[in-house]
């Protein structure tokens, strides 16, 4: 994060770890429906797994799309998410991996994308994402009587534009739900090389936050302050990524995957008292057969 940083939330399928509530201090217990959404939003979350897998020359923007036949594949992954938060609940997680691509719209990452016409060189889009950054007080020990930050629906648009050199992929995307009232961009360039079966792309991102969004998720109230814990008001805020993705073609519609990044937070994010880092990792792993 995520987001992710725009990280997605794991769910708590697979591995968990709990963290100790403070003594005397008593932790919200999540209703069920609380658990369902955030199993859901974990579930989006994976579809960032095989979307690179669609194409070949694809980026994390979207793919190009200029067929007209549907593409669709399911898979399995696992990933590990380590979140800017002090004594953060942190989760590995399991989950079902789902792709799918036409000429009309592409369900890649945890984005739905309205293909628009290009613009030459560059292929448009309309997004709508689905983001679990939020957190509940029992999430963390220091958390405690911190109130419930939700996740939001997230939408914009989106570019990508394929030169002979590398991709560059962009969007700007509101806070539809309502929660932060926020607003993201995002820069990307990455290029795929290929050495036999094996497929790298490595990749350096760029991640704008507007204050209102690090505000929400960082920032804490005049009415959570405690004297461990002072006031934060959360100001707009770059954090930057460097990744690598390592496939391997297995079979013609079988393929493996390992993604790995980093991503050094902005001043506005690890300025706050909530983080314990300055930056944040990720792995994901799978397997995805194409139909």
């Amino acid at each position: 994060m995520l987001p992710f940083p725009f990280i997605p939330v794991p769910a708590t399928t697979g591995l968990r770890w709990r963290a100790r509530p403070v003594a005397g201090a008593p932790a919200p217990t999540p209703s069920a429906p609380v658990k369902r959404l955030r199993a859901a939003v974990a579930a989006l979350g994976v579809l960032a797994l095989p979307a690179a897998w669609a194409q070949d020359g694809s980026t994390s923007g979207g793919t190009s799309g200029t067929g007209a036949a549907s593409q669709w594949g399911l898979g399995l992954g696992v990933a590990v998410d380590r979140a800017p938060y002090r004594d953060f609940d942190d989760k590995a997680q399991g989950l079902p991996l789902i792709y799918f691509e036409n000429r009309w719209v592409s369900v890649l990452r945890p984005s739905l994308d309205v293909k628009l016409p290009s613009a030459g060189p560059v292929s448009l889009r309309l997004r709508a994402r689905y983001a679990g950054e939020g957190y509940e007080a029992e999430d963390s020990p220091y958390l405690t009587g911190m109130d419930e930050r939700k996740a939001s629906f997230w939408v914009g648009g989106a570019a990508i534009w394929r030169t002979g050199v590398a991709n560059v992929s962009g969007e700007w995307l509101g806070d539809a739900s309502g929660h932060s009232k926020g607003q993201r961009i995002r820069l990307q360039v990455d290029r795929r090389f290929q050495q036999g079966a094996f497929d790298f792309t490595p990749r350096l991102a760029a991640h704008w936050a507007d204050s209102k969004y690090v505000d929400y998720h960082y920032g804490v109230k005049s009415s959570e302050a405690l004297p461990q814990r002072r006031a934060y008001q959360g100001d707009a805020s770059v954090n930057l990524e460097l990744g690598l993705r390592v496939g391997y073609a297995m079979a013609p519609r079988q393929s493996m995957f390992l993604d790995i990044s980093s991503t050094h937070l902005g001043s506005g994010i690890k300025d706050s008292p909530l983080v314990d880092r300055s930056s944040t990792t990720g792995l994901r792993l799978g397997y995805l057969y194409r139909f």
